[in-house]
């Protein structure tokens, strides 16, 4: 897109409103059933024709790590995840890259497994975002949001509450500087 300034000049805006006009975008789909189906998926994802992905979503990782898969498995599986993304990273070209989001659902509770599979992605994903149920208002559903980028910058929480009428406010957690008792998001007792 050109416009017109003054006398003869014209100004290219294109690349200033790319950042503000999103452009059509196909959405891919896949449903892996299994661990064994999801890695063959990742190793040939390289070679699928079309555009390149700009995003991989992995949701409900713990349903392919409830498949009794060993620390060895799952690191295999991380591995495999980043190193898919980085690859299509590479194809988008410079400034672009890859992202990559892994959701994984944790149990209050869980086996020494559970920890063991917890600790090794956190090794791999340090970069967390975890969701926790809070104490609710009267009438209200609320959620605990915790960034914890990994080293990348300080860990930032917020807290999301739904009315019963459907909206919905965001309000910064307090800081365990303004808060003593605030608690450090983890794992235990949440749900990312």
């Amino acid at each position: 897109m050109t416009k017109k300034r003054g006398r003869g000049r014209i100004e290219d805006y294109s690349t200033t409103l790319s950042y503000f006009i999103l452009e059509p975008t196909k959405i891919r789909f896949q449903y892996p059933p299994s661990t064994h189906e999801l890695l063959q998926f990742l190793c040939s994802a390289h070679e699928t024709p079309g555009p390149v992905p700009s995003l991989l979503l992995l949701d409900g990782l713990e349903e392919y790590l409830a498949e009794d898969l060993g620390p060895q498995e799952a690191a295999y599986l991380a591995a495999l995840l980043l190193d898919t993304a980085a690859h299509f990273g590479h194809r988008v070209g410079p400034g672009q890259g890859c992202g990559l989001i892994v959701a994984l659902q944790t149990q209050e509770e869980g086996d020494s497994g559970d920890a063991l599979h917890l600790s090794l992605l956190q090794r791999y994903f340090p970069a967390q975002c975890w969701l926790q149920f809070d104490t609710p208002g009267a009438g209200q559903c609320c959620r605990r949001a915790c960034l914890e980028p990994g080293g990348q910058g300080p860990r930032a929480e917020w807290l999301m509450a739904f009315q019963p009428d459907g909206q919905m406010t965001v309000t910064p957690w307090p800081t365990q500087a303004d808060d003593p008792n605030s608690n450090k998001c983890s794992s235990s007792g949440g749900q990312p």
